[in-house]
């Protein structure tokens, strides 16, 4: 090491003190050798032009071009990287000499002793003074400090040793052979052959290193001793640019590092943002059909849409609740990589945030509970809608039926040549009729009571109805209108008519009651019914057991009404009378009656069945029910007792972050392996829904409830774990050790209880401070991980925009700014592309064509700027 400081004057006594001697004995000679200054000259001067290109400028004559001074303090300046004072302008010798001395006072300031240099010998031209103060000016600024190591170590002391070391050309291949093997095929260079060996080195570092030609080859294997301090300046400039070398593949590898943690965490909040954005869109697509409460006219038509929404509920939401889930989880990863890469918070783009996608899924579970409710009430619409309209056909049929005939019955003229006893037989016969009509006046008041309920609850199918109503009700009127004309027609004959057969009378009087009450319990048997519990068929089935109760008095009537027919026959016989075979007074025949009868008995078993079958149903509903709530009451609880199990879990870790790590995931698994349970409700649940069973009284829980709770006790554990993971993340990261990490979590426990005291505005701002660091979003609420980020951030080792702008400038060669040219010589062709692609143009006014801004570019990358 050679240092001349004035101050640090500790030298060795080998090699800097023989080099001190030898400047001594350069100022006792009076010239130098022809040779060497030749060498001198040529040496000196390309070295003192690599510095002044740097400043736009070169020089030609050693001794005359730094005559004024001036290009002799620029080259300090370049040189040293510092400002001089102000030079004087003015031509005359005494301007010279002071800028001159300038310098020279430049450079003792730098611990230099300057021996017998004086100003006016450099404004004189003196050559050899010149060439000693850019010695000594090589001295300080570019030798000093060096040391070659390996094979080409080299003395100080021995003069002798350095020249043969570097005459022969192969010390020069060497060395750039050690630094950059590609360059130099060293095995093919042959010691007797130096001109060849000396031109191969001169002409690859020229090309390659950006070194200038000092010498040729001739100057140094033509003379017998060339000159050292040609050959160490010469040397000197192959040390600092690999010096230079080094110290940008450093800066390269910092650049590369930085890089591609930017990299990776944009990889992420791409990821990121095309998984908030699917999960919004398919939000956004399902919201609308689920509140699209358009109702259908039939049953199979809402059963089909009932259908659709099980699909939904069984195949097409639970991957998307995994995929939330997944999303938090890779939002709280890349926040802590970011943190640990000291990057900004990320903040997704606006409509994606975690809080947004929250609010949507909570709108989506709004609108699918508001749809299934809608289904439900619509199905039971059309159920009462199907059963009204039913009902509503089925006595309409009988009245018709009824009533076919009547009119042209009524409107018959055949009282004018009947006899007295036929016409008192008509009269009878129409009494008889108008009992009958006012006995199916309760009928037409039912048909139309029907068709209003079918119209108030907006029967698809209600212009059919209303208009076969109003025929019923159109056709009534004039059948009343009729039954008056014609009793008036009769009242009119029967004076003039006597016979009427009394007991015909007081057949057809109780005929036609009675016909009337089995045609209705005939009705009432065939009547459908729909019930929905147990206690409303036992009703039915007690109504059931309470007419066929009065079945043996109706058959007593029967009998009775048939021995008055029987009466008549017995009479007529036994007076002689010839019958017509009819009832003057009535259409009902003995026969008809007991067909009638005949029915009705048929149809009490078929009631019977029908209703021990409907309870048979209901009881089947019933265990549904049961079963149901047999294992919901299981479930409910469990969950329930999990979530705080997992709860304390989260408060109460012990362990190692890895210990923690595993127990979760067991404990996790435990709760995947109760997953069949909450199947086995699922499909409990469908075969109550596809029963249309609407009510459950023996449980509370139902399958939404414990849906929600599943998917958050799923959650909880897995943003749980991935805490774990995140703080594993942050320890390795930041060299937390167990210890330390136990005691963040003791006191992040105690943190939000008791909150230090403050001192008035101070405390009070202070606290916003830490705030502000460890809940960069505003969200009101401090994470664990977060936590540690700030009780570990002053001890953690990275990486800071400033320290990436220097590893750029290094790269630029002390440039303001890079090229990419540069950027693709340094870095890898990825990374290099990553910078040229987002680096902004240089406007500096010491750019360059296609010049890049680095110092914007890195303060970006930490979030100082925007990239």
């Amino acid at each position: 090491m050679v240092d001349y400081h004035a101050a640090n004057n500790q030298h060795s006594a080998g090699g800097a003190q023989t080099y001190m001697e030898q400047e001594n004995d350069w100022d006792r000679d009076l010239l130098l050798d022809p040779a060497w200054e030749k060498q001198q000259r040529k040496t000196f001067t390309a070295w003192c032009n690599s510095h002044l290109r740097k400043a736009g400028t070169q020089i030609e004559n050693i001794e005359e071009d730094f005559r004024d001074g001036l290009k002799l303090m620029l080259l300090l300046e370049v040189i040293s990287g510092e400002r001089l004072p102000k030079p004087e302008r003015g031509k005359m010798r005494v301007h010279k000499i002071n800028n001159v001395n300038k310098a020279l006072d430049f450079i003792a300031s730098k611990g230099v002793k300057l021996v017998s240099i004086g100003a006016e010998e450099i404004v004189d031209g003196n050559a050899k003074m010149t060439l000693g103060m850019i010695w000594t000016i090589i001295l300080r600024f570019a030798i000093q400090d060096i040391s070659v190591e390996g094979t080409l170590q080299f003395s100080l002391a021995s003069s002798h040793s350095l020249i043969n070391n570097w005459k022969d050309g192969l010390a020069f291949n060497a060395l750039i052979h050690r630094h950059r093997p590609e360059l130099i095929d060293y095995d093919k260079l042959r010691k007797d052959d130096p001109v060849t060996n000396l031109n191969n080195a001169f002409e690859v570092a020229e090309k390659y290193l950006d070194i200038p030609k000092m010498l040729d080859a001739e100057d140094i294997v033509g003379t017998l001793r060339p000159d050292e301090k040609a050959i160490m300046t010469y040397v000197s400039c192959f040390y600092h640019a690999f010096s230079g070398a080094q110290k940008a593949e450093t800066a390269a590898n910092r650049i590369c590092k930085v890089l591609a943690v930017n990299q990776e965490n944009e990889h992420l909040m791409e990821d990121y943002e095309k998984l908030a954005s699917d999960l919004l869109e398919w939000i956004r697509r399902t919201i609308p059909w689920l509140e699209n409460r358009a109702p259908e006219k039939t049953m199979a038509e809402m059963q089909q849409k009932l259908e659709d929404f099980r699909d939904y509920r069984r195949v097409h939401k639970p991957p998307k609740v995994q995929e939330k889930c997944q999303l938090e989880i890779n939002f709280n990863t890349l926040q802590t990589k970011l943190r640990l890469s000291n990057r900004p918070a990320f903040m997704p783009s606006e409509g994606r945030m975690v809080s947004d996608i929250n609010g949507a899924w909570h709108a989506l579970e709004g609108a699918e509970k508001g749809y299934e409710e809608w289904l439900l009430n619509e199905i039971r619409r059309l159920e009462r809608l199907d059963h009204l309209a039913e009902k509503f056909r089925q006595k309409a049929a009988i009245h018709e039926s009824w009533t076919d005939g009547k009119e042209a019955m009524l409107t018959q003229k055949d009282y004018e040549t009947a006899s007295l006893s036929e016409v008192k037989a008509l009269l009878r016969k129409h009494e008889a009729f108008e009992s009958d009509l006012a006995a199916h006046q309760d009928r037409v008041e039912q048909i139309a009571a029907i068709a209003q309920e079918l119209n108030e609850l907006d029967y698809y199918d209600s212009p059919s109805v209303n208009a076969r109503c109003q025929n019923i009700c159109q056709q009534w009127d004039v059948l009343g209108s009729l039954t008056q004309s014609r009793k008036e027609s009769l009242e009119r004959t029967e004076k003039q008519l006597e016979s009427i057969d009394e007991l015909y009378l007081e057949y057809a009087k109780r005929a036609a009651p009675f016909n009337n009450w089995i045609e209705g319990a005939m009705e009432d048997l065939q009547d459908m019914f729909i019930v929905h519990n147990i206690e409303e068929i036992q009703g039915l089935i007690t109504a059931h057991e309470q007419f066929k109760s009065t079945l043996p008095e109706a058959n007593k009537e029967r009998k009775a009404i048939q021995d008055i027919q029987a009466e008549v026959q017995k009479i007529a016989q036994y007076n002689g009378i010839k019958l017509s075979g009819t009832n003057p007074y009535t259409t009902i025949t003995p026969e008809s009656i007991d067909s009638k009868w005949e029915q009705a008995q048929l149809l009490v078993p078929q009631r019977d069945q029908a209703l021990q079958e409907e309870l048979s149903k209901q009881q089947s509903n019933d265990h549904l029910r049961r079963k149901f709530a047999t294992q919901a009451n299981i479930v409910g609880p469990w969950i329930q007792t999990k979530m705080e199990e997992i709860g304390r879990i989260s408060i109460e870790m012990n362990g190692t972050l890895e210990d923690q790590l595993t127990n979760l995931r067991e404990y996790e698994q435990s709760i995947i392996d109760y997953k069949p349970n909450i199947d086995q409700l699922e499909g409990d649940h469908q075969l109550i829904q596809e029963a249309l069973i609407f009510d459950n009284k023996y449980t509370a829980y139902t399958m939404e409830h414990l849906r929600v709770g599943w998917e958050q006790l799923l959650t909880t554990i897995a943003r749980t774990i991935n805490e774990i993971e995140n703080q594993i993340l942050t320890r390795d990261a930041k060299g937390i050790s167990q210890e330390q990490l136990h005691e963040y979590r003791a006191s992040f426990n105690h943190f939000d209880k008791v909150r230090g005291p403050g001192s008035g505005a101070e405390g009070d701002a202070e606290f916003a401070r830490i705030m502000g660091i460890v809940d960069p979003n505003n969200s009101g609420a401090v994470t664990f991980q977060a936590f540690i980020d700030f009780m570990s951030r002053e001890t953690t080792d990275t990486d800071t925009a400033d320290q990436v702008i220097a590893s750029f400038k290094i790269l630029a060669g002390d440039k303001n700014f890079i090229t990419a040219e540069e950027l693709r010589r340094e870095l890898p062709p990825d990374q290099a592309e990553y910078c040229i692609a987002r680096m902004a143009p240089y406007t500096g006014p010491d750019g360059a064509p296609g010049a890049l801004d680095y110092m914007s570019f890195s303060t970006a990358l930490y979030g100082e700027s925007d990239l």
